[in-house]
């Protein structure tokens, strides 16, 4: 199962999490991250990496955040690189979260992202997706060796 790390501005990620186990019952792998003004990123991302190990099976972790860019979505991204199945993706809501919930233990990371994505309409994006429009740099004589 895809273990889902939400994490929001004030306290919107936690309110998501109520609302889902009022609607599911208890969520096995699910954790609610706020972020509050005047919190440090350092402390943000403390708070992220232990939700994401609590929270990582072996399966992949879903990262959901509100904001793309913003300090969570960005703490997110750093982490998603050094794990493997770990996506990350911004613009949720909670119509969107009690939709995509019966598909956790269904789909693997990567079908979960494009899944979540082309539900969630022109708002939702992935760290994928914004990586594809805008590709790594990379160095010229990079590319041309001899």
């Amino acid at each position: 199962m895809l273990g889902w790390v939400i994490t929001c501005h004030d306290d919107e990620a936690q309110e998501m999490l109520l609302k889902l186990e009022a609607r599911f019952g208890p969520l096995a792998q699910c954790r609610a991250v706020n972020y509050w003004r005047g919190l440090s990123t350092n402390m943000l991302s403390r708070m992220m990496c232990d939700a994401l190990h609590e929270t990582d099976s072996g399966d992949g972790v879903i990262f959901l955040t509100d904001k793309s860019g913003a300090a969570p979505y960005r703490a997110a991204a750093l982490m998603s690189h050094k794990h493997d199945r770990c996506e990350v993706i911004s613009g949720i809501s909670f119509p969107l979260l009690e939709q995509m919930y019966p598909l956790r233990d269904r789909l693997a990371s990567a079908e979960f992202r494009e899944a979540i994505v082309s539900r969630g309409g022109s708002g939702v994006s992935s760290l994928w997706h914004q990586q594809q429009k805008n590709p790594p740099f990379v160095l010229l004589h990079d590319l041309y060796k001899y």
